[in-house]
């Protein structure tokens, strides 16, 4: 009976040396994708990285005057007003096209209805 018992504990001992072993044998990890990496393809980090955004300030791409279109529909937007807002999105590199919306929509500012299809080409390119 004592010989089963010391043999059982040999056996779990070994086992948990050998788990043990496995997880620290240096197996490089592949990293997690950063929001700072996230193209909007992977859903995943997409959504991620957006609930990570919804927490965090809105950032600014020199367009502090657009504050003042907080709570206005998309579609009350006249043709000089969609212009501030074209301005400053023909202002931006591409890949930051995606970010300036977000922030949009933290600052709770809907794009004009008549801009969305120039956005959502930018976005897709």
């Amino acid at each position: 009976m004592t010989i089963a018992l010391i043999s059982l504990a040999v056996l779990v001992a070994l086992w948990l040396f050998f788990i043990i072993a496995r997880r620290h044998s240096g197996e490089v990890k592949e990293a997690e994708p950063s929001c700072a990496s996230c193209n909007g393809h992977d859903d995943r980090c997409y959504q991620q990285c957006s609930m990570e955004a919804a927490i965090q300030a809105p950032e600014y791409f020199d367009d502090e005057e657009l504050d003042r279109f907080r709570g206005r529909r998309a579609t009350d937007y006249d043709e000089e007003e969609t212009e501030e807002f074209r301005q400053v999105l023909y202002t931006m590199q591409q890949k930051e096209v995606a970010d300036w919306c977000r922030s949009l929509t933290l600052r709770g500012i809907e794009v004009p209805e008549t801009l969305r299809d120039e956005l959502f080409m930018l976005m897709e390119d």
